[in-house]
């Protein structure tokens, strides 16, 4: 039975067990376990009790399919499909500096070429990391700084089923949209597609994605709202969406992504308030909303993150008073709230949980004096109080006999300091 199975030769490196071993195997065992189920005499070298040969017999049965499987595979270490699929979405892309799709000939797609990686079990094509970066070896050898890939993401990469990663960063030139397709991919956890010229919107199914952990479109032209769908993202631990052309709010129960540590949504025309519902994550470290037209009052519930580190929320359109509770949050280390309408008093509530490498409030509509309890801070690198309606004197002492004037210019009656002495 086994002899119509050609034996490949030895190769290492590739995903799946030493298919000759287990063929020799099979076959040394299998006239031995045929002569105990006859009940005929078999070897005397041998010693497999009698009880023991149907278990024997499963496993050289299962070692059988895995040769069969290895066999149709062959031996090139990727399957016929995926690697007529990782040509098809190579056909669409053009990169001639670099070379790098030099290495994509030859059948062996799992360990030859560049970017591609295969799953160690069942040998699939897992894996497209193509990344132009500096530090990148394949381009560092190349003496260039910088690649430039153009085309389109073929439609063709969503055949590839076992897909976990795909890279296809910073190469400024890849147009045309984020193919729908992709959310049939239900393998995967990486989808890396900044620093190109991708255009249309996200996907509206982005969400069937449950296993998604990074989802990073920054440095495009990605246009349309945030879909709904996102939030059924619960695996999603960073998302960047920066500098692009998204427009429409950010959806309600933003909040429900509770294992999101970065919300990277700068640069856009999102508009509509900010959800109070972000106070719900308690991974959130970075949330940076900035160069937006989000309007309304600053949540509260921001000062309950209890791992927020940094806070952009510049360039706005936010009014209402700033919340005390932003200000005795323990964690925060960049706070920037500047060229916004945020009015009234900045709250006196500093102390020494307060570490501050950037705390910036300029160009906005604050009046009162500047808060006294800033010299108990453990640090405050750069302030930015310029450019709103404060008045009276400057604190003396640490952070401020460090400060510039230009940190507290343009005020309707400050002095001291920096500033000249009050009358």
């Amino acid at each position: 039975m086994l002899s119509h199975f050609a034996i490949p030769p030895l190769r290492y490196g590739h995903a799946f067990p030493d298919v000759r071993l287990l063929l020799l195997l099979a076959l040394d065992l299998y006239p031995e376990l045929l002569l105990k189920g006859r009940g005929q005499r078999a070897n005397p070298r041998r010693t497999i009790p009698p009880s023991m040969a149907p278990h024997l017999l499963s496993f050289v049965l299962v070692l059988v399919v895995i040769a069969a499987a290895a066999c149709v595979r062959g031996s090139s270490g990727c399957p016929t499909l995926d690697r007529d699929a990782l040509l098809a979405f190579r056909s669409a892309l053009s990169e001639k500096r670099l070379g790098i799709f030099s290495s994509w000939t030859g059948d062996d797609c799992c360990s030859q070429w560049y970017g591609v990686s295969c799953d160690p079990t069942t040998g699939r094509v897992a894996g497209i990391s193509l990344r132009d970066e500096s530090e990148d070896r394949i381009i560092s050898r190349s003496g260039r700084s910088r690649g430039l890939m153009y085309g389109r993401i073929s439609p063709e990469i969503c055949r590839l089923d076992r897909l976990t990663t795909l890279i296809l960063a910073d190469w400024k030139q890849i147009s045309g949209p984020i193919p729908p397709c992709l959310t049939s991919l239900s393998f995967l956890s990486i989808l890396d597609l900044v620093g190109n010229r991708l255009s249309g919107p996200i996907p509206n199914d982005i969400g069937n994605l449950s296993r998604l952990t990074v989802l990073n479109v920054a440095n495009n032209q990605i246009s349309g709202s945030i879909p709904t769908s996102i939030l059924a993202l619960s695996s999603l631990m960073h998302l960047d969406l920066s500098n692009n052309q998204i427009s429409g709010p950010i959806p309600g129960d933003f909040g429900n992504l509770r294992m999101l540590s970065r919300a990277m949504l700068s640069r856009n025309r999102i508009s509509g308030s900010i959800p109070s519902s972000v106070g719900h994550m308690t991974r959130l470290a970075d949330l940076d909303l900035a160069h937006n037209r989000i309007s309304g009052e600053i949540p509260g519930s921001l000062g309950s993150v209890p791992v927020l580190s940094s806070l952009y929320l510049d360039s706005n359109r936010l009014t209402g008073q700033i919340p005390t509770a932003l200000f005795s949050s323990r964690g925060l280390g960049i706070l920037n709230l500047s060229r916004n309408a945020v009015e009234g008093e900045i709250p006196d509530v500093f102390g020494s949980h307060s570490y501050y490498t950037a705390l910036d409030l300029s160009y906005n509509q604050l009046r009162g004096p500047v808060p006294k309890t800033l010299v108990t801070a453990a640090f405050v690198g750069h302030l930015g109080l310029s450019h709103n309606h404060l008045c009276g004197h400057i604190p003396t002492g640490s952070p401020f006999d460090h400060l510039e004037a230009a940190s507290f210019a343009n005020n309707d009656c400050l002095c001291g300091g920096p500033l000249p002495v009050c009358k």
